[in-house]
């Protein structure tokens, strides 16, 4: 969570796409004095934001953003979001439209010991891919190196991108080294 939060300008205006319990947009609003929103649609983790005092908005996201006028939000949070909706493209288009940056995070599939698991005839099952094939809400993989050539090819300009192992940032090798990739975003 520090990695995330380092990225986030202080008083910045932020939505929080699938924020879960709410717990590191309070972070952002107690520490580095943001604002905004959460969404989720999970009804416990709607009580969660509400007994922690974060706004929250009960939303699919497989619907869109139309309700955000465009640039609304200085960033745009979609952590561990993005592989668990059905048209990533649309929903990193919507993040990039509505904030004027966007910090995406993805469990990273070619980190290492999930090529090996892959190699030895299984899923990877990880701390950051927790679930069986069968039981998983993600329901699409991708690597650090994909998420660039999407990017590329919808024209979404990549400020920074990087990968987390622990609270550790890495440059180098994130591809192959980290379990989860990190990718701050703007409208080209």
């Amino acid at each position: 969570m520090n990695a995330i939060t380092d990225l986030v300008p202080a008083g910045s205006r932020v939505l929080d796409l699938g924020c879960g319990s709410g717990e590191l947009l309070d972070t952002l609003i107690r520490h580095k004095a943001c604002s905004g929103y959460g969404v989720e649609l999970d009804d416990s983790k709607l009580l969660a934001c509400a007994a922690r005092g974060v706004n929250v908005l009960q939303l699919d996201l497989e619907k869109g953003l139309a309700m955000f006028k465009d640039q609304s939000f200085d960033v745009v949070l979609q952590l561990q979001t993005l592989q668990q909706v059905r048209h990533a493209e649309a929903m990193l288009k919507e993040t990039v439209r509505v904030g004027r940056i966007g910090i995406v995070s993805f469990p990273n599939f070619a980190h290492w010991p999930n090529r090996l698991q892959v190699l030895a005839g299984r899923m990877p099952v990880t701390r950051t891919l927790p679930y069986q094939w069968y039981d998983t809400p993600n329901i699409r993989v991708g690597t650090h190196a994909d998420f660039a050539l999407l990017c590329e090819r919808l024209g979404v300009k990549v400020l920074d991108s990087f990968g987390l192992r622990g609270h550790e940032r890495v440059n180098w090798g994130a591809n192959w080294r980290c379990p989860v990739a990190v990718f701050v975003i703007q409208k080209a």
